[in-house]
Order: C-alpha cells, then sequence, then structure tokens
C-alpha cells in the first residue's frame, strides 16, 4: 500500500495512540496525518480517560506495556465497560500467550515494534471500518427505538401481532374491535415506524428483540 499525503486530515474519524515513549508517540501522530487520518495522542491511559468520549468511528492504538495498568489490562476493562472501541496493539516483547489474549479479547492486531507503517495504516483502516458499522448500526436502532417509541399501546400491540404473522381479522377477533379498525391502525403503525412491507416490519421486531436478549 503506497502512502500518499493527503490535503488534510478526515475529521470524521480519529485514531487514539497510547504509547509511553513520546517520540514514538509523535512519529505515529505525523504518520497519521500524513495518510489523512486525523490523531489524538496521549501518554497515559489516565490521560486518554480525562477526556471526553470522542462521538466518531475510533480506533485505539495501545501499548502493551504502559506505567500502571497494561494495555491487555485497559482491553479488560473496556469488555467489563461494554465499550467495543477497536484496538491494534504495538510492544516491544511479545509472546504466545499475550498474543492469544489480545486477540481473544477482540484486538484487530498485534504489531511488534518495529513494525511497518503499511501494516499499522492496514489495522486502522480496518478498525476505523468496524466502529463507523458499529455507530451506523447503534444509530439505525436508536432511531428505530424512538419509532416505535411513538406508537400508541394498540398500534405496538398491534405492530407484535402482525410480526407474529397474524391476520388482521385474527387480531381484531382477539382485541374485540373490528378488521377495519385494526387495518386503520395497521396502516398508521407501518407508517409512523417506516416500514414498507411486512418483511420489514418482521425484520426491525427481529433486530429490537435480539439486542434486548443480549442485554
Amino acid at each position: 500500500m503506497e502512502l500518499r499525503p493527503p490535503s488534510g486530515p478526515d475529521r470524521t474519524s480519529c485514531v487514539v495512540i497510547i504509547d509511553d515513549d513520546r517520540e514514538l508517540r509523535e512519529s505515529l501522530g505525523g504518520l497519521l496525518h500524513s495518510v489523512g487520518l486525523q490523531s489524538r495522542l496521549f501518554a497515559s491511559i489516565p490521560d486518554f480517560l480525562a477526556c471526553e468520549p470522542l462521538d466518531v468511528p475510533t480506533c485505539l492504538v495501545l501499548d502493551v506495556r504502559l506505567p500502571g495498568r497494561s494495555g491487555l489490562d485497559f482491553q479488560r476493562d473496556l469488555a467489563t465497560a461494554s465499550s467495543r472501541v477497536p484496538i491494534v496493539f504495538i510492544t516491544g516483547h511479545a509472546d504466545v500467550p499475550m498474543t492469544v489474549q489480545a486477540m481473544k479479547g477482540g484486538a484487530i492486531e498485534l504489531l511488534m515494534k518495529p513494525f511497518r507503517a503499511q501494516d499499522l495504516i492496514a489495522a486502522i483502516h480496518v478498525g476505523l471500518a468496524r466502529d463507523r458499522a458499529r455507530l451506523e448500526h447503534e444509530a439505525a436502532l436508536s432511531g428505530l427505538r424512538a419509532r416505535v417509541g411513538s406508537l400508541t399501546r394498540r398500534e405496538r400491540a398491534i405492530l407484535f401481532e402482525v410480526a407474529k404473522g397474524r391476520l388482521s381479522k385474527q387480531i381484531a377477533a382477539d382485541m374485540g374491535i373490528t378488521e377495519t379498525t385494526v387495518k386503520v391502525h395497521r396502516s398508521n403503525m407501518m407508517r409512523k415506524i417506516k416500514a414498507t412491507s411486512v418483511a420489514e416490519l418482521c425484520r426491525m421486531v427481529d433486530k429490537l428483540q435480539g439486542v434486548a436478549e443480549a442485554s
């Protein structure tokens, strides 16, 4: 992969570098700038945690060996907090157990110093793409929850009955209302949640129920 200087850093994503080696930190920051990636540099995990959380796709470039808690410890802390920020580990000393632990924890890559710039950039792009997809999914899910939340109690009840594959006349019989009334509520419900078909509605309900079961 050829590294070409861009016109300026991309502000729609960010690479966070945590390494106690100032010279390496600044070198990596310069490298990322040269390929159009915005970066934030930190000497320690506490320094990073003291800053405001980022709200753009992010990839964390994390040294394994840091003063205090190690990079692997921080990976566990993030997992415990249900934070799924992608991590690219860098280290001057690695062994098999360390590598296994990092990769089992979901790391994108573990790179041995000195590493090739191309390898780091490639791993970072994988991480940013993964985090971008996560944020887009969460935004879509938040929007879906808001739309479902806008339904009346009866519309919401009909939503879940339709998702079960039940017909309007069956729903009407269970609810003690006319089939025409069910169809009116159903039409309003479909419009409010922006479902263009029953199949799409079912996918929406599956997505909501899948998140509920995972939480």
